[in-house]
C-alpha cells in the first residue's frame, strides 16, 4: 500500500513539473524575438521606417530563429510591396525621376517549381531617333525563345549612344527584377541578361558592376568602350561575335576580352566561368546562331554567397556587392575592391579607404564564433562576437530588397587614414 502510495505521489511530481515546465517553454515563446516580429508584420505596413528600437528586434538570435525572422520579413515585404507596384506593373512601365522604362515580356513553358527563369533582353540602336530605337525594340521582343522563363524586352528610356549603362539603368532593372518577383514567381536566382549591338554594350557594362543580381550574362555583338572584366569572377559570362564585325573593331575587342577572361581564370580557377565564340564568316548579324546562349545561361544559378568577390567599381558605383559594401554616399568610382572569407577571418584588400559594411550569415561564417577584420594584411579588428539581428535582418531587406541579401549580421570597417 505504502509502495502504491509513494508511486502515486511520484507521478503527481512528474505531472506538476511537465506542466511548469511546458508553461515556462511557452512563456519563453510567447516573449521571444519571433513571436514579437510576428506580432509586428501583422500591424506594419511601411516599408522603409526604421523597425523600432526595441528589445526583440535588437536581441541576439540563433541560427533558427535568423532562419525563421529572414522568412516572415521577407513574406511580409512581399506581401506590403506587391500592392504599390500593381499600377507600373499593369502599364508594363518602370519609372525613375524623370526616366520612364517601358517593357514587353513573354511567357515560356511550364512554371518549375523552384520559381520562373527571368531573361532580360536589351536591344540595338542607340544614337539615333526614337523610332529607329522603337523599331530595334520591336525586333528584340520577338528576337529569342527561351524554353522556360520570362523573356523580358524593356525600351530603354533614352536614345543616346549608351542608352543601357548609363546612371538610371541600374536601379531600374533592379525594381525590374524585383517587379517580376513579385508578379510572375520569378526565382531571384534564375535572372539573367543578354544584349544585342548597343544591348551588347549594355552587358559589357552591366555584368560587372551588377554581377550580383544574376545567374550568367550573354553579350551579343556589342562593344566593352571602357569597362573591364575583373567584376565577372563569380558571374559566368558568355560572348558572341562575328569574326567580321569590324564596325568600332568591335571584332577585335571580343578577341581581346577572350584573352582577358583566359588570364582571369587561368590566375584563379575557381572564378571567371566564360564561353566566347566568333564566327568568322558573319558581321555583326549572326544568324541567330547567337540564340545557344540560351541553354548555357541557363545552366548555372546565381552564387550569392561566394567566399571570394572582386569588385571593380564603373563609373556608376554601387554602395554595395554580394556580402560587402561602402557607407552611403562614399563609393568610389574606378576603386578596385578584393574580399574574401578564410575560415572565420574575413580579409579585404582595396584601393579605397572610405570605410567597408561586411555582411555576414552563417553560410560565410560561424556565427556562433569570433570572427575576425582584416584590411590590406593588418588585422584590424579581432575576436569580434557575432550578434544575429532582426533589426540587421530588416535593415538588409530594405537596402537590397533581394531575399538573397537578408542578413543577420552587420560589421563596420571604419575609414582608414591616407
Amino acid at each position: 500500500m505504502i509502495r502504491k502510495i509513494k508511486s502515486i505521489q511520484f507521478a503527481a511530481l512528474i505531472l506538476v513539473l511537465s506542466v511548469v515546465f511546458v508553461q515556462a517553454v511557452m512563456g519563453e515563446e510567447k516573449d521571444s524575438p519571433i513571436a514579437f516580429l510576428k506580432k509586428w508584420s501583422e500591424k506594419q505596413s511601411a516599408i522603409g521606417n526604421k523597425i523600432e528600437k526595441s528589445h526583440w528586434a535588437q536581441a541576439n538570435l540563433s541560427k533558427e530563429q535568423s532562419n525563421e525572422a529572414r522568412q516572415i520579413l521577407w513574406k511580409w515585404f512581399k506581401k506590403n510591396y506587391k500592392d504599390s507596384r500593381l499600377d507600373s506593373y499593369k502599364q508594363k512601365a518602370i519609372r525613375l525621376g524623370d526616366k520612364v522604362m517601358k517593357y514587353e515580356f513573354k511567357v515560356f513553358g511550364e512554371k518549375p517549381a523552384n520559381g520562373r527563369s527571368l531573361f532580360i533582353s536589351m536591344h540595338g540602336g542607340g544614337g539615333a531617333p526614337s523610332r529607329v530605337n522603337d523599331s530595334q525594340w520591336r525586333n528584340q521582343i520577338r528576337l529569342y525563345e527561351p524554353k522556360e522563363g520570362i523573356y523580358v524586352a524593356p525600351r530603354a528610356p533614352t536614345d543616346t549612344w549608351n542608352l543601357w549603362h548609363q546612371g538610371h539603368i541600374d536601379p531600374m532593372f533592379d525594381q525590374l527584377i524585383l517587379d517580376m518577383v513579385l508578379f510572375q514567381g520569378v526565382n531571384p536566382n534564375k535572372v539573367y541578361i543578354n544584349g544585342y549591338s548597343a544591348g551588347g554594350d549594355g552587358v559589357y557594362q552591366l555584368a560587372p558592376r551588377m554581377a550580383d543580381r544574376y545567374a550568367a550574362a550573354a553579350m551579343m555583338a556589342g562593344h566593352p568602350n571602357e569597362t573591364k572584366a575583373d567584376g565577372l569572377r563569380n558571374l559566368p559570362f558568355a560572348l558572341y561575335m562575328g569574326g567580321r564585325d569590324a564596325a568600332y573593331s568591335r571584332n577585335q575587342k571580343a578577341r581581346d576580352w577572350k584573352g582577358f577572361l583566359k588570364e582571369l581564370q587561368e590566375s584563379d580557377p575557381a572564378g571567371y566561368t566564360h564561353k566566347v565564340v566568333i564566327y568568322p564568316d558573319y558581321g555583326h548579324w549572326m544568324q541567330g546562331k547567337d540564340s545557344e546562349a540560351f541553354p548555357w545561361m541557363t545552366r548555372f544559378s546565381r552564387n550569392s554567397r561566394p567566399k571570394k568577390i572582386v569588385w571593380l567599381q564603373d563609373d556608376v558605383t554601387h554602395d554595395a556587392f554580394y556580402w560587402i559594401g561602402v557607407p552611403e554616399g562614399k563609393a568610389k568610382s574606378r576603386s578596385l575592391t578584393k574580399a574574401e572569407v578564410k575560415g572565420q577571418n574575413i580579409h579585404i584588400e582595396s584601393d579605397a579607404r572610405e570605410g567597408f559594411v561586411v555582411y555576414l550569415d552563417d553560410r560565410l561564417v560561424d556565427l556562433d564564433k569570433p570572427v575576425s577584420l582584416y584590411f590590406n594584411g593588418k588585422k584590424m579588428r579581432d575576436g569580434i562576437e557575432p550578434q544575429r539581428t532582426i533589426e540587421n535582418l530588416y535593415q538588409t531587406l530594405v537596402l537590397r530588397k533581394d531575399p538573397a541579401y537578408i542578413f543577420p549580421t552587420i560589421f563596420e570597417l571604419p575609414a582608414q587614414n591616407q
